[in-house]
């Protein structure tokens, strides 16, 4: 199910946050990161779950385990920011042009919809503490089920999965124009991004093939992004203004 857009009828805001938000992901994709084809740059801004942990920059060609007992080599850059801040510079990187459509995709979407409510500082605020929830939710889910600590992870997918969770909460009945099964449809909030975590659910378990760490996907900070966003939306948009809303 492919969200295309949804009904801003009542918006009051100018999203400038969320376009401005949308700018640097591309510029940082476009000129900083080469499209993708400069991974120096991103392994070096990308959050490595070690160097988290430890505090410690972690740099040089280093082997990594492969299926099947194969051993295939990670080249990680100096970080020359403290290693806790690429919790935050990796929120703003992606990993090809696929990943950043669709992630800009759903920013547009449903960011200026929580930037209306919020207003522009909170929503500012929101997205980058959900982005670094969604990050650590990777980090200790590594460690706790026994994966690489080594591979670079990209947290953009992770804050804006807030922005989906805190979307949920204040329009679960906005009416969403999606592709689904080949045709245009129009159905309630609450459905198309229910499916959207469900799916994030069943392929971070494996019912779909998955795994945490799958294909370079992280969907332990998509889920802890989707939940800081449901936990933590009311606490920015301010009860009074929600009630217009749900």
């Amino acid at each position: 199910m492919l969200p295309l857009s949804d009904d801003n009828s009542d918006r009051r805001l100018t999203p400038w946050v969320n376009y401005i938000l949308i700018g640097i992901n591309i510029f940082v994709f476009v000129f900083l990161q080469g499209m993708g084809s400069n991974e120096v740059f991103t392994n070096s801004f990308a959050a490595v779950p070690q160097e988290i942990l430890s505090g410690q920059d972690v740099a040089g060609q280093l082997p990594l385990a492969g299926p099947h007992g194969s051993t295939t080599v990670i080249q990680l850059g100096e970080t020359p920011i403290p290693v806790y801040l690429t919790l935050f510079t990796s929120m703003f990187m992606h990993g090809g042009f696929a990943h950043i459509a669709g992630n800009m995709l759903y920013l547009n979407i449903f960011g200026d919809n929580l930037e209306d409510s919020m207003g522009h500082g909170k929503y500012l605020i929101f997205y980058l503490f959900c982005g670094v929830v969604a990050g650590l939710s990777h980090v200790f889910c590594t460690v706790a089920l026994g994966g690489n600590g080594l591979i670079p992870s990209l947290g953009a997918s992770g804050a804006i999965s807030g922005v989906l969770g805190g979307y949920m909460v204040l329009f679960p009945h906005k009416s969403i124009t999606v592709l689904f099964l080949r045709q245009v449809m129009r159905v309630p909030a609450f459905a198309c991004l229910g499916m959207w975590i469900l799916f994030q659910l069943a392929d971070s378990s494996g019912v779909l093939g998955g795994s945490p760490d799958a294909a370079g996907v992280a969907y332990a900070a998509h889920i802890g992004g989707f939940v800081a966003g449901l936990a933590l939306v009311r606490l920015f948009a301010g009860a009074k203004r929600n009630q217009s809303y749900v």
